[in-house]
């Protein structure tokens, strides 16, 4: 199949010209001030909430926010929840906010809890997977990233100088993947757009090195009470990746450069919600965000 895509020369990765014409293709189309920075500041009465970073092509626009449970102690698992590193995958930042506003107080007394909800807030607002740059944040999470996004998160954490037990990483997988993000990378990168289909339903991916797959289990086990469970396609594979077991997929992920992957954790997971489902609405994508986490924390409350 040849490529498509209306920028570039196909077979030619692209350079300033082309990246340029693309940044020139994006506008803003909602408003991380008021959709998601009002549900920020909603929590102050609970969490301590605090800026870690800004984005420098607009600071004042995209300021990043950080949220903790009050009273941290360094004898609890530290979790470390994160959405929106894709800012277009809305039910990962809505999920993270839902579940602190709704069910973040059930486990404080056992777990620390650090929440970046939005890592990339222009994302959000052109509801796109890159960055202004062309950089994918989903890809740079390791020193000297090229993401201001991954760059700024990885420091807050570092900076909170504790071990995180648990990272749990909110996304999701759209019909806009294969639509427009995935035949644009092709074309960003030079090469030919193979396509592929987007799974129907929720699925996990896990860490080859340490895939945790009790925990996995758990995970989509308590979403399937809310949504219904991406089946493998004809070849066993879920966006290409063999399935380990119902709904779950492993990647290298500090290989990949995958949020999921940046720190030293004993458990981690990306979750991936289906929101173009006829199946589903928003809020029931939301609610199967929170139950990920639910499913997540009560399994590390049963083994502990």
């Amino acid at each position: 199949m040849s490529n498509a895509y209306p920028i570039g020369t196909p077979g030619q990765p692209w350079g300033k010209e082309e990246r340029t014409q693309w940044l020139h293709t994006v506008s803003i189309k909602r408003s991380y001030q008021e959709e998601v920075l009002s549900k920020i500041n909603a929590l102050k009465d609970r969490f301590d909430v605090e800026q870690y970073g800004a984005l420098s092509y607009n600071a004042a626009r995209y300021p990043q926010f950080g949220i903790r449970s009050r009273n941290f102690d360094a004898s609890k698992p530290t979790i470390l929840i994160t959405g929106g590193v894709h800012g277009y995958e809305t039910s990962g930042v809505h999920g993270a906010l839902k579940f602190l506003d709704t069910e973040a107080l059930n486990y404080t007394e056992h777990f620390n809890l650090v929440v970046a909800p939005c890592v990339s807030p222009w994302g959000y607002e052109t509801i796109n997977r890159w960055n202004p740059q062309t950089v994918d944040p989903n890809r740079s999470f390791y020193e000297n990233s090229p993401s201001e996004e991954a760059a700024n998160v990885m420091a807050w954490v570092k900076g909170l100088g504790v071990e995180i037990f648990t990272h749990i990483d909110l996304h999701e997988t759209t019909d806009t993947d294969e639509s427009e993000f995935r035949p644009a990378l092709a074309a960003r990168d030079g090469k030919e757009y193979e396509p592929d289909t987007v799974p129907d339903g929720f699925y996990t991916v896990g860490d080859t090195d340490m895939p945790n797959t009790e925990f996995q289990t758990a995970i989509i086990n308590e979403v399937r009470k809310v949504t219904h469970i991406a089946p493998a396609d004809e070849n066993g594979n879920i966006i290409g990746t063999p399935v380990e077991q119902e709904g779950v997929i492993n990647y290298p992920t500090k290989k990949l450069g995958l949020c999921s992957g940046f720190t030293n954790c004993q458990y981690g997971t990306t979750t991936e919600v289906y929101p173009d489902s006829p199946k589903v609405t928003d809020e029931e994508c939301n609610d199967a965000q929170v139950a990920a986490v639910r499913g997540a924390l009560n399994y590390l409350l049963s083994v502990q």
